[in-house]
């Protein structure tokens, strides 16, 4: 009885042995034909440098569909279509400017501040000029509401610099620019300044989306770079100081976008799916390049790559540039409401939305079980750059499949030191993405996929 205990056992080791070097073997494959082969460096400059900024309903989000529909078939997709959504349509209409006057004892001086109007944001029209107030947090907003009626909240949250995982940063300092200004406005202010959500040097203002509280006046906001939020703060410690913002945004009525689809069909189990994607939209005050440029020309190229090898696989892989992730969300919604209202089994979602540097790993949202299993794979993951694998994750524009169909979900874990130097911010550009750092990117999303494929999740 022991020793048939015991060649069961080696049995085992030996099938799990040799089913991981043929995995080792495929995912090698994979890798050297996007590290060799890749289209997806020059896919971004395309996007980027003949597109450019591609915010929802703007011609630039019309030009980009067709690009991503046409890329799809150029890698050979099974089938392309577009997936109708209703999109916002945010127009910023003008340059966004600002001043700052500072009342000393030997007089009144001023000084330009590089700022960017927040997206979603209604325009001042007009030169809007009041005395300002910083602010620290909301907790520091609080103490100060009995002087904030007709002045202008200067929100001077900095991001904290002790979270290596800089995310955790960003989800702090974000709520001054998505609730900043409504929440100012409940205490009478007429318009909001916000520290841009950075750790940078430079001051590149970071733009971003911001949202209002049904039944509070909407007023102008505006994110302003580390520079010159810095000089603020110090002038105001010892002087009285106004600022003038004029902007110009507006909404213009919601206009037609799309989700671009490439589907491989699978060959076993054609009715469960696996989705793989990024946002096609981007801010209009920069080339999305990072956000979400890479996350997009990365998906194509893993389908290109599939295709080049001759990988057939066993379920249908979607392959999703997704609408309106920026200031609305409409795509993900929109995707998920199509699968549920078809019946559809989705087993795995991934997205690629936290820039193209290099791969650290995968955060994952799902059960237990799906995580220990994603776990097993760090092994087959780790060469190519994937050493972190962490509960929580997945990305925006999937979290509706999550939320709907308790799909199991991930995200990609690029490095973040540098992605919020560029989050937003004019300088999202083409040469600021490391070619190698994409493709590795593509080659460890690829090699997820490969495994959810052939084992399930």
């Amino acid at each position: 009885m022991k020793k048939l205990q015991l060649l069961i056992l080696f049995t085992a080791i030996t099938f799990l042995s040799n089913a991981q070097n043929i995995d080792s073997i495929f995912i090698r494959r994979i890798a050297d034909e996007i590290l060799i082969n890749s289209k997806a460096y020059q896919n971004l400059r395309v996007l980027t440098k003949q597109i450019g900024g591609r915010l929802a309903g703007s011609p630039q989000m019309v030009k980009a569909e067709r690009w991503g529909y046409k890329a799809f078939e150029d890698a050979k997709s099974d089938t392309t279509w577009l997936q109708q959504c209703m999109v916002p349509h945010w127009v910023r209409g003008g340059k966004d400017r600002a001043n700052a006057t500072i009342q000393t004892k030997k007089g009144k001086r001023t000084k330009a501040l590089d700022v960017v109007a927040l997206g979603n944001s209604i325009g001042s029209m007009k030169a809007l000029t009041a005395p300002v107030v910083e602010v620290f947090d909301f907790d520091d907003l609080e103490k100060k509401k009995d002087i904030i009626k007709g002045k202008i909240v200067f929100y001077n949250y900095k991001f904290n610099p002790t979270y290596v995982r800089t995310f955790q940063a960003y989800g702090e300092a974000s709520q001054y620019r998505g609730s900043g200004p409504s929440r100012a406005a409940k205490h009478g202010a007429v318009g909001v300044v916000v520290r841009s959500m950075s750790h940078s040097t430079d001051n590149n203002p970071h733009t971003g989306s911001t949202r209002y509280d049904e039944g509070l006046p909407k007023i102008p906001a505006v994110a302003v770079g580390l520079k010159d939020a810095d000089w603020l703060s110090e002038n105001l410690k010892s002087s009285n100081a106004s600022v003038t913002i004029h902007t110009h945004g507006r909404f213009l009525p919601d206009t037609i976008g799309h989700n671009i689809i490439g589907e491989l069909k699978g060959t076993e189990f054609p009715n469960e799916f696996i989705t793989v994607g990024g946002h096609l939209d981007s801010w209009d005050n920069c080339e999305g390049a990072h956000d979400d440029g890479a996350g997009c020309v990365q998906t194509i190229e893993i389908m290109r790559a599939f295709k080049a090898v001759g990988y057939q696989p066993k379920r249908t892989i979607r392959f999703v540039l997704f609408a309106n992730e920026e200031n609305g969300l409409r795509g993900g919604n929109k995707y998920a409401e199509a699968a549920q209202a078809k019946g559809e089994k989705h087993i795995f979602a991934l997205e690629s939305d936290a820039g193209g540097f290099t791969p650290r790993g995968f955060g994952m949202t799902g059960s237990d079980q799906q995580f220990q299993k994603l776990l097993s794979w760090k092994s087959l993951l780790s060469p190519y750059g994937s050493c972190e694998i962490q509960k929580g994750g997945g990305g925006a524009d999937i979290g509706p499949l999550h939320r709907t169909q308790s799909t199991p979900i991930a995200g990609l874990m690029p490095d973040s030191q540098r992605y919020f130097d560029l989050h937003h911010a004019r300088n999202d550009v083409f040469e600021n993405v490391n070619k190698r750092e994409l493709e590795l990117g593509a080659v460890n999303m690829a090699a997820l996929i490969y495994l959810v494929d052939k084992y399930g999740m």
